[in-house]
């Protein structure tokens, strides 16, 4: 490359610049020098946008700095307002990137291609500014952009464009806080304005300068200050543990500048004495602003109050209609009392209405402050208005009955009173009814909400707080109708069951208990008379499942539609190889249909007749109407295309070894050598068509030409087997005979006879058919001899001599003589002079070295011998289930590729902290205590990847399987990594869509010669096996290295680079890979020898620099491997106003790398996921999404499908990943459509960057709240109008845990999660904002759900505590004689049985299953499931669940759990299981446990034991599921030894008293103590509802002592802070500490006795690794350890 001038204004230091003649270092291209030697460079676009940034012209230049002649406006604009040099570049790159980019996307292209079209950078410029102009409009400002929308002023536009880059890209915390960017870029751009206006300044007579510049000013002057806020708060927070009430969060800190007085109180330049900034001590600054997070259940109730009132007032109506005890409750309601008692429902609502206002003002009081008066106004007048409609309720009600019984019946007087009662009820929900009118007609309330007029806010005022978000949110009028029907079909069937089967039924019993009398309490009578305590009890657990059975419906209900809603997509119609060979004709019109751009009219493009022809078409090619495939053999080049796709495809396969050598030969598309006349199918297609069609010959002997073709023409297969066989046969005995022989021309004349009786169609006349196997026979024969290594000529040439007497004495129906053959040229003219036999001398095989003849040969053998269907082919299952998918996916709707130079650009972003990157050797080699190594037990796993692997090594140099640790080591070491959880696992599959661009942009520019050439150039070189020596050796500073050298890259002109480059980077977020590399840790090795590897890879990190004694500069700084200097360069470093991680730590780091990103769309990939190359194919089709409509909006996320991977390798594994397939497929797809509410869950999901830039980027960052960072991304989306979509076509591969241990902790941080969500302001908009029905499937599937999995245990609990107390208070034995009772208990033990099975949650996965894979699969799979005791780990991970997501929104404590993603097959011991799960299922478990055992002994219905078993078995489930899934799934778990030994280690545990820096893991008073963290942090009322929970162990004054004692010790624990400085304490503890010894060894006892019972252990194994099992693996000496000697 050229070399250049440095730009000037260099003048902050870069620690290594470099020397003045090389040259600045660039990222993608070298905007800075356009006439540098680069692939990108080539586009006239790149060029037209960086000379548009040149325009710099008459503008004044700075003062007191040299302006240069090749600075341009970003230059400008930074020696203005003190930006940093490198933000400025950054930002440069991104610019001209980002315009050309959208230049080239323009059809028709603009008339002069060489300067920048005005229409891209306008469509630009109002897409970044968009959320600026409606925040404007939102505060009544007038916009700052002053441009007409007439005449186009270009400069002017990219000034502002490039104004509002250059403050987001060096904002760094700000960047979470949109709203608060739009102030900054407000005042600038204001102030840019007065300098372009030329503007004189009133003090000073000068030209107006900005209010801030110089070097670094806008960092130290304005970013500076608003961080230094957030970084105050976040460190009064205490870490998070501080109430959420006390300190500003981000969202607090973005929603003061949704208000004027952002204005009034900061102005500009930035007052830093305002009460916005946190001083120290001086006045009271800003508290919360616009929402306040409280710790309370009452949240759910305030969220999602409309969905509680309908639940309350139906079952309150419900139960007045059905005590009348009619059939169906119409009945009842002909009667005037019941329908004025019905009316009660009203005043029940008024009561709800207070209780809201109530709540809103308890939480929501600390938003008041004399800058918000009208706030507090108007919360006070809620509740006096609440009030007042209470009291005239309660007032005219009154008067309704007072009337009627002082008349005795329904009088005009009463039915008076009654009609105005009526009337008032109108005006109570006058407000109601506009809304569902509003509701009917969406489009008009969209308007109002987003049309910002005074009259609508007064209108509104009442209603709703004015909020800059959650403003028209409604869908347009189709989804309107999906939806609502939805859920209207689902609340029906609800109410219904809820009336006939819950509500009904407790009717009778509950009358009879009412009027029970003389009960013989057994002890005290709560209720003076009656039994109300009774009647209580007996209904809690209906009113429990009452309320959370809506979940079951919505379940059932929603898996059916996403059933149905697949089908629709065409899914799981090709599911295995049977299904694939069906279709496999019609692929190669499906991937030119799907895959490659057409050159379409341009007028043509997304017309309702374009669309209407594509349908036409795709129907076609799904059932191969009109024979597509035929066309294929007329166009060679659509052939070829299919060819180098599909065989690069089938190559990506090879080196990830999950197929061998052999499977290659069998699956790849050979090209088109030897003559042969017709399409060559890859040989598992032909497999035994050449034999049916033999036997089809012999069968009809005497039929006629044309009947036996037609025959054999009806499978395409046969077909092409035929004439290939022919073909090649033909070929191959041609080419093994010399040429200018005899032999030869005897050979040719046969064949051009068999030619011409084959023209004149009397072939089976000409010859007899019966002699064919004969021939058949022979053939093999021969093509046997060549395949052989050592080839023995004489046996050749006797073969063939054989195959010549067939052919000329038995072949020919007319037998000819001697001189006959001689004169048609089928004998030698004189055989006398062949002294010796025919073919003796002639017969010349081709040198061993040629490969590719000799691949034609065993090609050629397989058509004629194969006789199996190769059903199995390849044998790897993942290999099938891709291609299957893959194949599936061409047949599905998706939008048009277009060419790879018109395609969106995006990029992919991975945060990465400190995980494996490579597996080293010893991480490999070390052994576990069962001596089980990480390498053994991936060669266990994946037995037939590791052959293949060896095979491959083999065929790269390898001698012997000992160099894998010498010479081959780096390959093992990959290979291991590639099937864990790696980086570089993520890495390669991210990579492979660089992979992918490059050669579709080969494609894409290729002439019909260049592919043609190139195919036979490659199969050559592929079957000469040259193509492994180049890819081995080829030196890294070639063009492309060995892991994305491709076969296909040695085709590539060089243009294919620059254009992948342009459309596709790479990001990982490695955090701190900076001081990595100071302690020269080996992670930071590894991650550059990746960037090594990959060059569309970059690495953004944080760099710490000390500069003082304690004090640091904070940098980020992105950087590349630079293959000229051989060396890793830094490309920016962007200086930060403070250490970077105030919030959550992965939100942070993925928005400090977020900068660097490119393109139009970022992909959001955790490190847990892998990418496959056939799939990212696909990606330019996903892409265009973005241009079609979904509803009334364009997508903003585009959802993508999971894989997940990780389900081989236990059955726990497996529970875990088809739980997972069905949430990320089966919900996802019914989330976005019918119900609209999908929001951003999994991590492959496709966002709109530039959406997302301007508002608050990927994620959510504050502490604690946003501890599930990603989710808020929805939120946050669906809140500012956003559209999320979900797309089936593509898939992205995902990791999950896979032991027990993990997946609790997983499971509990998701809980955790939702528990802080609760009490998010993000929930509570959402609630409120969405219409009614988009709001129950907002509620239903996120923290819903977890609520209601709460409810189910809460329901257990209830029950059994009920029925104790009736059987203790002597109730139940009054009761017990009669049946009614029993009638209500049947009612409760049904529900709950049937919600325990946990049938919600296997219904789902079951659906899922049977649409992709069969249904009678998929009810296989569930009984296998069944029988791996599924149900206890479902049971176990509800417990998990309920446990941390109850605690969290008592009390907090949630916490980032890392939940470690190695493999597992480790014993854990007893001890570590103990401390994990005593305080959230063991204790729980032993506690109904002794419930049931008592109440067996207290009950009088129990006497009898099918009546108690029925009753309880369900709870006794839950009680064994709680105490022996850690066992049950734990490797060895029921070993005597490790049991006894795991015992002993439990003890030392318990005593031991150690030193004060003793860990949990050590000690158990260290662990006890911080189980009651969350009694530190939690607020007075949550230990109020601590304390009164504690209250049971109290009930009885049987006081059972174990109760009484635990009882006081929880509650003491509330009481620690006093307590702990008495002697109480130490005696508190000791009984403590008694208390786990005797629960520890309650849990052992049952363990103990199954470990001793023998047979019992093997089993376990057998049910845990069943999976593994079944392919036939060695999992027992695994987990025994009993590894096999000689294993590597």
């Amino acid at each position: 490359m050229s070399n250049l001038r440095h730009r000037a204004g260099a003048g902050q230091s870069r620690p290594d610049r470099l020397p003045e003649e090389e040259e600045e270092p660039y990222n993608i291209i070298p905007v800075h020098n356009l006439l540098a030697d680069h692939p990108s460079l080539r586009y006239p676009e790149v060029r037209a946008a960086a000379a548009a940034l040149r325009t710099v012209g008459n503008l004044r230049k700075p003062p007191y700095v040299q302006w240069l002649p090749h600075m341009d406006l970003l230059d400008w604009l930074q020696l203005f307002f003190g930006f940093q040099l490198d933000n400025v570049r950054n930002q440069r790159e991104h610019l001209v990137l980002h315009l050309a980019n959208a230049q080239m996307r323009l059809t028709p292209p603009p008339d002069n291609i060489d300067t920048l079209d005005a229409g891209v950078l306008r469509r630009f410029r109002r897409k970044l500014l968009k959320n600026y102009t409606l925040w404007c409009s939102y505060l009544g400002k007038k916009s700052i952009i002053w441009l007409s929308d007439r005449s186009s002023d270009q400069r002017r536009e990219l000034l502002y464009v490039s104004l509002y880059l250059l403050i987001w890209g060096e904002a760094a915390n700000l960047r979470f806080m949109p709203e608060c960017l739009c102030y900054i870029f407000h005042n600038m751009a204001m102030e840019l304005n007065k300098i372009l206006e030329d503007y004189i300044d009133e003090n000073t007579g000068q030209p107006v300068m900005p209010s801030i510049s110089g070097e670094n000013a806008f960092l130290n002057c304005v970013v500076k200050p608003i961080y230094e806020t957030v970084k105050a708060e976040v460190e009064s927070s205490k870490n998070g543990s501080a109430p959420h009430y006390a300190w500003r969060n981000y969202d607090d800190i973005n929603e003061y500048f949704w208000s004027k007085r952002c204005f009034q109180k900061l102005k500009w330049p930035i007052d830093v004495g305002s009460n916005f900034f946190v001083l120290s001590g001086k006045t009271k600054h800003v508290g919360k602003t616009g929402f306040v997070e409280q710790r309370s259940f009452w949240n759910l109730f305030r969220s999602f109050d409309r969905l509680w009132v309908m639940l309350i007032l139906f079952i309150q109506a419900a139960v007045i209609v059905a005590w009348e005890e009619r059939e169906y409750p119409w009945q009842a309601l002909e009667e005037r009392d019941v329908q004025v008692r019905a009316l009660t429902v009203v005043l029940t609502w008024s009561v709800l209405r207070f209780l809201q206002a109530l709540l809103d003002f308890a939480m929501q009081r600390r938003l008041v402050s004399r800058e918000t008066k009208l706030l507090g106004m108007r919360m006070v007048l809620k509740g006096v208005v609440s009030a007042i409609w209470i009291t005239v309720f309660g007032v005219l009600y009154a008067r309704i009955w007072m009337q009627r019984n002082s008349d005795r019946r329904w009088s005009n007087e009463a039915n008076n009173h009654l009609v105005v009662f009526l009337r008032a009820v109108f005006v109570f929900v006058l407000p109601e009814l506009l809304a569902i009118a509003l509701f009917i007609i969406p489009w008009i309330r969209n308007f109002l909400e987003n049309t910002n007029w005074k009259i609508f806010y007064a209108l509104t005022w009442w209603f709703q707080s004015r909020s800059f978000v959650g403003r028209g949110l409604r869908e347009g009028l189709v989804d309107n109708l999906k939806y609502s029907l939805f859920w209207v079909l689902v609340l029906a069937t609800k109410f219904v069951f809820s009336y006939f089967l819950q509500i009904k039924p407790m009717i009778a019993p509950t009358k009879q208990l009412l009027k029970l009398k003389n009960v013989e309490y057994e002890w005290y009578q709560v209720f003076g008379h009656g039994n109300r305590l009774a009647v209580g009890l007996l209904w809690v657990p209906v009113v429990l499942i009452y309320l959370m059975d809506l979940q079951l419906f919505y379940s059932i209900y929603s898996s059916l539609v996403g059933a149905a809603v697949g089908l629709f997509q065409h899914l799981g119609e090709i599911r295995n190889m049977q299904q694939l060979r069906l279709r496999f004709q019609f692929f190669a019109s499906a991937m030119q249909f799907n895959l490659m751009p057409e050159e379409q009219l341009l007028d043509a493009r997304g017309t309702l007749k374009s669309k209407f022809r594509d349908a036409i078409h795709r129907l076609k090619l799904r059932y191969g109407l009109g024979r597509p495939y035929k066309k294929l053999e007329s166009n060679q080049v659509e052939a070829n295309r299919f060819a180098l796709i599909w065989n690069e495809i089938i190559a990506t396969f090879r080196e990830e070894d999950i197929i061998s050598d052999k499977e290659v030969e069998l699956l790849e598309l050979p090209q088109n050598t030897w003559n042969v006349r017709v399409i060559r199918w890859p040989c598992f297609l032909l497999c035994n068509e050449l034999l049916l069609a033999l036997s089809q010959a012999k069968e009809l002997v005497d039929a006629p030409d044309k009947w036996l073709w037609y025959k054999i023409c009806k499978n395409e297969y046969r077909r092409c087997a035929v004439i290939e066989a022919y073909d090649s046969i033909k070929h191959l005995i041609l080419h093994i005979i010399k040429v200018n022989t005899e032999e030869h021309s005897i050979i040719t004349v046969l064949f051009q006879e068999i030619d011409h009786s084959l023209q004149i169609e009397k072939f089976t006349r000409t010859f007899k058919m019966t002699v064919l196997p004969r021939i058949h026979t022979q053939l093999i024969k021969l093509v046997d001899l060549l395949n052989k290594p050592k080839k023995d000529l004489n046996k050749v040439v006797n073969t063939l001599q054989a195959l010549y007497e067939t052919a000329i004495r038995d072949f020919f129906s007319e037998k000819r003589s001697s001189e006959q053959l001689v004169e048609d040229g089928l004998a030698p003219r004189n055989p006398a002079a062949m002294a010796g036999l025919l073919f003796e001398t002639a017969v010349e095989l081709p040198d061993p070295s040629n490969e590719n003849f000799y691949r034609q040969v065993r090609r050629l053998n397989t058509i004629l011998t194969s006789r199996d269907s190769m059903n199995n082919i390849p044998v790897n299952l993942e290999a099938r289930r891709r291609i299957a998918f893959f194949s599936n996916s061409l047949f599905m709707n998706m939008p048009h590729a277009p060419q790879v130079e018109k395609m969106m650009s995006f990029s992919v972003l991975t945060p990465y902290y400190n995980e494996e990157v490579v597996y080293s050797k010893e991480q490999l080699r070390t052994e576990n205590e069962d001596g089980v190594s990480i390498l053994y037990y991936l060669q266990t796993i994946y037995a037939d990847e590791w052959k293949n692997f060896l095979e491959r090594m083999h065929r790269e140099g390898m001698v012997n399987d000992k160099e894998i640790w010498t010479e081959k080591l780096k390959d093992l070491r990959l290979w291991a990594s590639y099937r864990g959880q790696t980086l570089s696992r993520t890495v390669r599959g991210m990579m492979y869509y660089y992979r992918a661009l490059k050669m579709l942009a080969f494609l894409d520019s290729a002439s019909e010669m260049d592919i043609r050439e190139g195919a036979r150039e490659l199969g050559s070189m592929r079957q000469d096996g040259s193509l492994d020596r180049i890819t081995s050796e080829r030196s890294p500073s070639s063009m492309s290295l060995s892991r994305n050298g491709s076969s296909v890259s040695m085709l590539f002109k060089g243009h294919e680079y620059g254009t992948a480059l342009m459309k596709f980077t790479y990001v990982v977020a490695c955090q701190i890979y900076g001081q990595q590399k100071e302690k020269k840790d080996p992670h930071a090795e590894e991650i550059l020898y990746l960037m090594k590897n990959n060059e569309a890879l970059r690495v953004a990190y944080v760099d710490e620099v000390s500069t003082g004694r304690d004090e640091k500069d904070y940098f980020s700084v992105l950087v590349k491997y630079d293959k000229q200097l051989e060396k890793e360069v830094e490309i920016y470093r962007v200086k930060l106003p403070g250490p970077l991680k105030l919030g959550e730590g992965k939100p942070e780091n993925q928005n400090h790398a977020f900068i660097f990103t490119r393109g139009d769309a970022v992909q959001t990939i955790d490190m847990n996921q892998d990418n496959y190359f056939e799939e990212a194919l696909k990606m330019r089709n996903l892409l265009e999404e973005y241009r079609h409509y979904y509803g009334i909006r364009k997508p903003t996320i585009l959802g993508v499908r999971e894989h997940i991977f990780t389900g081989s390798v236990s059955s726990l594994a497996g529970f875990m990943s088809a739980q997972e397939t069905s949430f990320v497929t089966l919900g996802q797809r019914v989330l976005a459509n019918p119900l609209k509410i999908r929001m951003h869950y999994g991590h492959p999901d496709v966002f709109d960057r530039f959406w997302f830039l301007t508002r608050g980027g990927l994620s959510k960052a504050s502490r604690v709240i946003n501890i599930s960072e990603d989710i808020f991304a929805g939120f946050n989306c669906t809140l500012r109008g956003g559209n999320v979509t979900h797309h089936e076509y593509i898939q992205v591969g995902k990791g999950r845990d896979v032991g027990l241990n993990q997946i609790s902790m997983f499971e509990a941080k998701v809980a955790s999660g939702n528990g802080e969500q609760v009490l998010s302001r993000d929930v509570y908009r959402l609630g409120h904002r969405l219409d009614f029905f988009r709001m129950l499937s907002f509620f239903y599937t996120t923290v819903g759900f977890f609520f209601n999995t709460m409810v189910i245990i809460l329901t257990v609990y209830a029950f059994l505590w009920g029925r104790f107390y009736l059987a203790l208070s002597g109730i139940e034995d009054a009761v017990a004689s009669n049946s009614n009772n029993n009638k209500a208990l049947g009612t409760i033990l049904n529900q709950q049985f049937i919600i325990q099975l946990g049938l919600f949650t296997a219904l789902p996965m079951i659906v899922e299953n049977s649409l992709e894979h069969g249904f009678l699969q998929a009810i296989w799979d569930f009984l296998t499931m069944l029988l791996q005791l599924s149900s206890v780990f479902y049971t176990f991970s509800m417990g998990t669940r309920s446990h941390y997501f109850g605690r969290t929104i008592l009390h907090g404590g949630a916490k980032y759990r890392a939940t470690g993603r190695g493999f597992v097959v480790q014993h854990k011991n007893f001890a570590e299981n103990y401390r994990l799960y005593a305080r959230s299922h063991f204790i729980k478990a032993i506690e109904l446990g002794l419930i049931l055992t008592i109440y067996a002994s207290h009950s009088a219905i129990t006497k009898g034991t099918f009546v108690y078993i029925a009753m309880t078995i369900s709870s006794w489930f839950l009680v064994m599921s709680w105490i022996m899934a850690p066992f049950a799934f734990n490797p060895s778990g029921f070993d005597w030894l490790k049991t006894v030994y795991d015992f002993e280690d439990f003890m030392n545990w318990i005593w031991f008293r150690g030193s004060v820096f003793a860990k949990a893991e050590q000690s158990w008073e260290k662990w006890w103590y911080e189980e009651q963290d969350h009694l530190k942090t939690t607020g007075i009322l949550g230990k109020i509802m601590e304390i009164i929970l504690d209250l049971r162990f109290f009930i009885f004054q049987y006081g059972i002592v174990y109760q009484l004692g635990w009882g006081l010790i929880l509650i003491a624990q509330v009481f620690r802070p006093f307590l702990q400085s008495t002697r109480l304490w130490q005696p508190m503890v000791s009984v403590a500490r008694l208390y786990d010894i005797m629960f520890g060894v309650i849990v052992l006892t049952p363990v103990a006795f199954l470990s001793w019972m023998p047979g019992f252990q093997s089993m376990q194994t057998r049910i845990l690794f069943n999976e593994a099992f079944s392919r036939g693996l060695r999992i027992f000496q695994i987990v025994t350890g009993k590894k096999a000697k000689g294993d590597m």
